[in-house]
């Protein structure tokens, strides 16, 4: 077959050899397996691979060039993007150290390549727990397993999720997935591998928190992190920043509440002069997110800011996000939620007034709600303290203006979220987290928390009909997922070790663990699937069953 004498490949063992057609279609062609012969033809491939060759080139690089042209074919038939991740992943195998406690002990020696001294990227206890198991820990790892991602999965692993050597990567997906399991069962051998298996087997998956920070010596594992400002005043808001910026560290999400700044022009007795309100503070806090991001540059920083409709600098908070307008009036990297009161919500279908109040000079109105609320604010409404009233509905069409051009900010109703919690009980609820899906007290001093994990019920409901038998079995494996992640939140709770000391209070009093369903498009067809459908039916039982499940394991 085609062969250019002077075009030459660099091997991985430095040796150097011609550029052979044949030899690229034949590796190809044997991660085809299971593929439509019609549609993967390897020739074709290697007829687009071989345009981008040149002389020299590595044999890492001719591989990243078959999986990157791969996947380039995906839009004719989605088995590309499979083959494609299989090019990559086999090009790390052959990069990276097959077993498992090899890695590790690496991952735990590692030195700072400048100044020599010891970074171990692996703690004490899980390098302890590998090395007395090694060989039991290394016989349980299934490697094929690797294979089975599709490219934009495996390169999302690639780049974010799997430790790194020097820069160059020194894990496996199933490495990972091991180093996680054993960083939250440690030496209970038997839990670490049921949990090995499930996220091997891709029945659920930890949040991403979890996935960066187990086993390692910070073992940050938490996804969550909701904050109420400290106090209104300069010590308050970089106190928080500062909290912020090391949750942030440490692939923290934040939800803050800022109900309690004083507004722009508001008096500051301390210096005799005016505050310049929450527009410059959250460009501060938006730098901060930017700067502080998770992981050490693996994702970016996310901060949620929550505000309620009644604060006098909602106006300019609505614009904070937009495209244009003066770049010191924007801080487009934080996302932003209203906290509305029902308050609010009448006046708006009555077409009536609403007032602007600086929580200075009208204070209390962030620490309840209801008819409590209600009647506060109507008081100080009647006393004159606010600063302007505007028609509601004005303010209304301000904010969905903001979430046609900007997506922000997030709807959330203060009312039904405090009168729904069953955490009403220690206060006023001031906020959600960064995803709004998770309602907890927090408060100067205490910072709520939760873990995540996902159920992916794609891999449970793929072929599933109504015969009894399987849906019985596949009720049996989604509850056992459920069972399992739940089980797992609660231990992530006692492993995991806060970035700050304000939230060492929460996991015990007032966590929580959030699952989620994930439903992929190739297990139920369209996403217009019929309700009728006999696998939509089939989810709807076993997003009951995995609910039932969740509530138990409460118990």
């Amino acid at each position: 077959m085609f062969a250019d004498d002077d075009m030459q490949v660099v091997k991985r063992n430095g040796k150097k050899e011609t550029v052979r057609y044949d030899k690229i279609t034949s590796r190809i062609k044997k991660l085809c397996y299971g593929f439509d012969a019609k549609y993967i033809k390897p020739n074709q491939i290697t007829q687009k691979v071989i345009q981008g060759v040149y002389d020299g080139v590595t044999t890492h690089e001719l591989d990243e060039l078959a999986a990157q042209t791969t996947a380039y074919m995906a839009t004719q038939h989605p088995d590309f993007s499979v083959l494609a991740a299989r090019i990559s992943v086999s090009n790390l195998h052959k990069s990276t150290d097959k077993t498992f406690s090899d890695v590790v002990e690496k991952l735990h020696k590692h030195v700072h390549p400048k100044t020599k001294k010891p970074a171990a990227l692996i703690s004490d206890e899980t390098y302890a727990t590998v090395q007395k198991h090694k060989d039991a820990i290394n016989a349980a790892i299934v490697y094929d397993r690797d294979f089975e991602y599709d490219y934009f999965g495996f390169k999302t692993l690639e780049r974010s999720y799997l430790m790194r050597l020097d820069g160059a990567i020194a894990e496996r997906p199933q490495h990972m997935i091991m180093r996680v399991a054993l960083g939250i069962h440690g030496d209970d051998l038997a839990g670490a591998f049921e949990t090995y298996e499930m996220m091997s087997q891709k029945m659920f998956t930890h949040a991403t928190p979890t996935l960066f920070n187990a086993g390692t010596p910070r073992p940050q594992l938490s996804s969550c992190f909701l904050l109420a400002m400290k106090e209104d005043s300069i010590e308050g808001i970089y106190d928080t920043l500062k909290r912020c910026a090391a949750i942030s560290k440490y692939a923290g999400g934040i939800g803050l509440s800022v109900h309690n700044i004083r507004a722009t022009d508001s008096y500051i007795c301390g210096s005799n002069g005016t505050s310049n309100g929450i527009v410059p503070m959250l460009r501060v806090y938006n730098d901060t997110a930017r700067y502080v991001d998770q992981g050490g540059r693996r994702r970016k920083g996310s901060f949620a800011i929550y505000l309620e409709p009644w604060h006098a600098d909602i106006e300019m908070w609505l614009d904070l996000k937009k495209n244009h307008g003066n770049e010191l009036e924007r801080a487009r990297d934080l996302f932003y939620g209203l906290w509305i009161p029902d308050l609010f919500m009448k006046r708006v279908e009555a077409n009536g007034f609403w007032s602007l109040m600086c929580p200075n000079e009208c204070p209390g109105l962030a620490d309840c709600h209801g008819a409590k609320f209600e009647a506060l604010y109507e008081r100080y409404e009647a006393e004159g303290c606010a600063r302007k009233a505007i028609p509601a509905q004005q303010l209304w069409f301000a904010i969905l203006d903001s979430q046609v051009e900007t997506g922000t900010p997030y709807m959330l109703y203060k009312d039904a979220c405090n009168g729904k919690s069953n955490q009403k009980h220690l206060g006023t609820i001031k906020s959600s987290n960064l995803c709004t899906e998770i309602v907890e007290y927090t408060a100067p001093d205490e910072i709520a928390v939760c873990n995540l994990a996902s159920i992916n019920l794609g891999s449970e409901v793929s072929g599933a009909t109504h015969n009894s038998k399987r849906l019985g079995r596949r009720r049996f494996e989604v509850s056992g997922a459920t069972h399992n992640s739940k089980r797992l939140g609660r231990r992530r709770f006692d492993y995991s070790r806060g970035p700050v000391r304000g939230d060492t209070r929460r996991p015990v009093t007032g966590g929580a663990s959030g699952w989620g369903a994930l439903i992929r498009g190739p297990s139920l067809g369209p996403v217009r699937v019929a309700e009728t459908c006999g696998r939509a039916e089939a989810c709807d039982a076993y997003l009951v069953g995995a609910s039932w499940c969740s509530k138990v394991s409460r118990a």
